[in-house]
């Protein structure tokens, strides 16, 4: 059992977890799954795809006749992993198939590993597939090669992520992700109601809405209607939150708009939780990395939502160390966090990225300053978390079970949590006939900075 460290990354999706036992001679597919939860969605369906067509899936490379190595493009730190993982798949496997958002620039990939056997961009599905077919023909046996109801998946049986739409419209100078991506496009909202049914008969307990901007969600469908549901992401968490299932929002932009979400949090059909990146608070700074500007304002929508929902859990994630990003604004940002007081914090160092424009911006930040502001930071983040937890002592919470080890000591995560980037909630005693997907009562008995202990309510 372990707390939940300072520095965990927030851009990064859960471990990929593969269970799949190959039949005698069926060809095998590895994966690798690299980046954020969006890239996880698109490894289940690039997935889904092979294994109705009769492949095997490895989750390692020596028992792959070929692997897939979804990348991410995020950062440079992240591109630099990207290529490691690929040079580790072809120095254990050898034949190595390349998607994702690195793959958009297959030149960068191709220079480094020129032997891989393809390079395909993000959401690329039928290419990847394509590719597939040239190094490993299928070849299923349609008595034996069935494919679950709910497709392939890589994240524990009771919760999944949900992806309602691609792309992005803003332009903020230190992101390149409308330019591997694309402009926003949305999923129609039957589809994707359709979809989440299907999750939540197959045993779904938990439904992670995601995109690249949920607000925005319906904006290029005009919100039109189609088959009794509207595409707006008001309407669209209603529709969600009638399925039974815990429904939890993430990268949610702080439109105006996104106050009408909070009675649905209130009333119990979403959960109350909110997952907005922020990315800083001083005006100057947001005007340079192009972001809305209106810091003192968002501090009086996040008492309305307060207000109208107390038991809100809210996340963000910032940036420090932005080009141009003095003393006097890094300490704004610190006040901020003091006067809005967020329930989880994840953080940036600031990084350039090619092809973004803030790499062209003038006063860049030195290394060692970027790192002081970033312990100072965490250091403040840390103490809020710390104090929020604490007040939670002697409270009765819903739980959701994420495993039981072999000593009996329950991993779970209150309403307040997503899966790797939050915290976690440890039951120590009496655990040991529940199951992952569960959903209890514990009343906390103590807490540490990111993480909470319980017991079981008789």
């Amino acid at each position: 059992m372990s707390t939940n460290p300072p520095d965990l990354r927030p851009d990064l999706a859960p471990r990929a977890r593969i269970a799949d036992t190959p039949r005698p001679g069926q060809p095998t597919i590895g994966m690798v799954s690299l980046g954020c939860p969006k890239a996880l969605v698109d490894s289940e369906r690039i997935l889904t795809r092979l294994r109705a067509e009769g492949y095997a899936i490895s989750p390692d490379y020596a028992g792959a006749d070929a692997v897939i190595v979804n990348t991410c493009g995020f950062l440079d730190s992240a591109k630099a992993e990207s290529l490691q993982a690929i040079g580790e798949a072809l120095a254990e496997n050898g034949r190595v198939i390349v998607t994702g958002c690195l793959g958009a620039e297959p030149d960068y990939i191709t220079g480094a590993h020129p032997s891989v056997l393809a390079v395909t961009g993000p959401h690329q599905y039928e290419q990847v597939l394509d590719a597939v077919h040239g190094a490993v023909p299928p070849d299923p046996d349609p008595f034996v090669d069935l494919l679950p109801a709910s497709g392939v998946k890589l994240t524990p049986r009771h919760y999944s992520y949900l992806k309602i739409s691609e792309g992005c419209n803003h332009k903020c100078r230190f992101c390149i992700i409308p330019d591997m991506r694309g402009r926003l496009a949305s999923r129609p909202a039957h589809a994707v109601v359709r979809e989440a049914e299907k999750l939540v008969e197959a045993g779904v307990r938990e439904l992670l809405v995601i995109s690249q901007d949920t607000s925005a969600y319906g904006v290029d469908l005009k919100h039109a209607t189609d088959r009794g549901h509207r595409a707006h992401i008001t309407d669209l968490a209603r529709d969600l939150g009638q399925l039974g299932a815990w429904v939890r929002l993430h990268y949610v932009y702080p439109y105006p708009h996104v106050r009408d979400l909070i009675p649905l949090m209130a009333e119990g059909l979403v959960l109350p939780y909110l997952d907005i990146p922020f990315q800083h608070a001083h005006p100057d700074t947001l005007r340079r990395m192009a972001r809305p500007a209106a810091a003192a304002k968002t501090l009086d929508e996040i008492a309305a939502w307060r207000r109208d929902c107390p038991d809100i859990a809210l996340r963000s994630t910032f940036i420090v160390g932005y080009p141009g990003e003095t003393e006097a604004e890094f300490q704004t940002l610190l006040d901020w966090l003091d006067a809005a007081q967020l329930d989880r914090v994840g953080c940036f160092q600031y990084e350039n990225v090619a092809g973004a424009r803030s790499n062209a911006l003038p006063d860049h930040v030195p290394e060692e300053v970027k790192q002081d502001r970033w312990t100072r930071f965490m250091e403040k983040a840390q103490a809020i978390s710390e104090a929020k937890l604490a007040a939670k002592v002697g409270q009765r919470l819903p739980v959701i079970v994420d495993e039981v080890d072999e000593d009996g000591i329950a991993t779970c995560r209150t309403q307040a949590d997503a899966p790797e980037i939050d915290g976690c909630l440890f039951i120590d005693d009496g655990a040991e006939g529940l199951a992952p997907g569960d959903i209890v009562t514990v009343t906390v008995d103590e807490a540490g900075a990111y993480d909470l202990w319980g017991r079981l309510d008789d």
